[in-house]
């Protein structure tokens, strides 16, 4: 089974993404999806790609719930920018954030969720000291912002992949 599927996990997310992009299950859909589930994780396996493992699937749940919060949260937030009512009280800016989580699997994470949420990005991270470069659309306080990154994100992560 682990030669057909060698990473399963990824099997069925790249299963369920495809059909969700293709709003669709007539049999190619289908077809299309299996095909990408069972040859892209075969081509990871012969670029010699390490295997993931997730040490605390509870805290995956927790961290997936507060990431979807926080992006409907700065949905609106950026909006009520864009659309003018909070256009002059905005002050955007650039942060360092020290990171502890050095898992590349865990960064590539962070670095999704970072840039994912309307109004943040990232921008570079400097691996010998663990500086991460953010820009913040609406920076207010950065302590907040180095403490918002460091224990709802970070912390969960180390939980996740260290």
């Amino acid at each position: 089974m682990r030669r057909l599927v060698p990473y399963p996990v990824l099997s069925l997310g790249l299963f369920g993404a495809s059909l969700l992009l293709s709003a669709s299950v007539a049999p190619p859909s289908l077809l299309l999806a299996l095909l990408l589930a069972l040859l892209a994780p075969i081509i990871m396996l012969a670029l010699g790609v390490d295997r993931v493992r997730l040490n605390s699937p509870k805290a995956l749940v927790s961290l997936a719930v507060d990431v979807v919060a926080d992006v409907v949260r700065s949905n609106w937030a950026v909006s009520q920018i864009i659309l003018g009512r909070r256009r002059h009280e905005r002050t955007s800016g650039f942060i360092h954030v020290p990171l502890d989580l050095r898992d590349r699997y865990g960064l590539a994470v962070l670095a999704i969720i970072i840039t994912s949420t309307p109004g943040t990005l990232w921008v570079e991270y400097e691996s010998a000291t663990g500086s991460l470069l953010l820009h913040v659309l609406d920076l207010v306080d950065e302590e907040t912002w180095v403490r918002t990154i460091k224990d709802r994100y970070e912390r969960r992560l180390m939980e996740i992949f260290e």
